[in-house]
């Protein structure tokens, strides 16, 4: 059974893996593994590492300035 989903980098040098599943819209999930997956707008920042924040950072410097005010 295949899935209705595919994983993908925005740049191949990326650390960060986005799923892009056409099953959902409105869902910014991404991984560092593909195995534990992350929604974007309720778990940045407060279920990243220091580390996984900095490269998601690095990465994503829009996301980044748009979710400054978390803490």
């Amino acid at each position: 059974m295949s899935s209705n989903y595919e994983w993908y980098k925005n740049n191949d040098t990326d650390k960060i893996w986005w799923k892009d599943n056409f099953d959902v819209i409105g869902e910014w999930v991404f991984s560092f593994d593909k195995k534990i997956e992350y929604n974007m707008f309720q778990d940045y920042p407060y279920k990243l590492t220091a580390e996984q924040k900095k490269i998601f950072d690095d990465e994503n410097p829009e996301w980044a300035d748009f979710f400054k005010d978390r803490k």
